[in-house]
């Protein structure tokens, strides 16, 4: 079966599920998109390196990635593989000097990997087919079928809106000493904002 090469081009909160997240893929070079429903501490894994952040302390990813890079194994590719009674299943491709093993994973943990491995993401045209949606030909390769990254409802970005400068690095500094990285996210997306007006 031929792979079809996917990116991450959304992360947000997911309409369906309360406490869910829905990670949207995107076909490169193509119209389909596929989105997955993760739970919040994989979402926030997984935003927490699209946007290079840097926690204090190494988050459970950042371990297996330090862990693996220790003893030379690194990660080739992942692989959406499966998708069954609408749970999505997923391998990492591995390689060492010496080998190539192909190890079972959740999507939302081999997704948080590849991320921060660099590694591309692959499905086939049967899961596409599936669980994919087609977008849009008129819509611009920017626009997306989520909300954006941002995770906050609409009365939690008028409150971010309606704050000081000052109050928002407050904010910042304290959701980032918290670990509640996805928050600052659209912390720090509001504090850029005004900077460009």
């Amino acid at each position: 079966m031929k792979k079809i090469e996917l990116e991450i081009v959304a992360l947000s909160h997911s309409i369906t599920q309360t406490q869910s997240y829905a990670v949207v893929l995107g076909e490169i070079n193509g119209l389909r998109r596929l989105p997955i429903v993760i739970g919040g501490s994989e979402a926030q894994a997984i935003a927490v390196a699209l946007e290079r952040m840097s926690p204090s302390r190494p988050l459970t990813h950042d371990l297996m990635k330090n862990f693996m890079m220790a003893f030379s194994v690194g990660l080739h590719e992942i692989v959406i593989n499966d998708l069954q009674e609408g749970i999505f299943y997923s391998k990492l491709v591995c390689n060492s000097e010496n080998d190539t093993v192909e190890i079972d994973s959740r999507t939302s943990d081999a997704l948080a990997l590849a991320v921060r491995f660099g590694c591309p993401i692959y499905t086939y045209d049967k899961i596409l087919d599936q669980a994919g949606v087609m977008m849009d030909n008129d819509l611009n390769p920017g626009q997306e079928i989520t909300e954006n990254l941002s995770t906050q409802n609409i009365n939690d970005s008028d409150n971010l809106r309606g704050m000081s400068l000052e109050d928002l690095n407050k904010l910042l500094a304290d959701v980032l000493e918290q670990e509640d990285y996805i928050k600052a996210i659209s912390i720090r997306d509001e504090i850029k904002s005004r900077g460009k007006n």
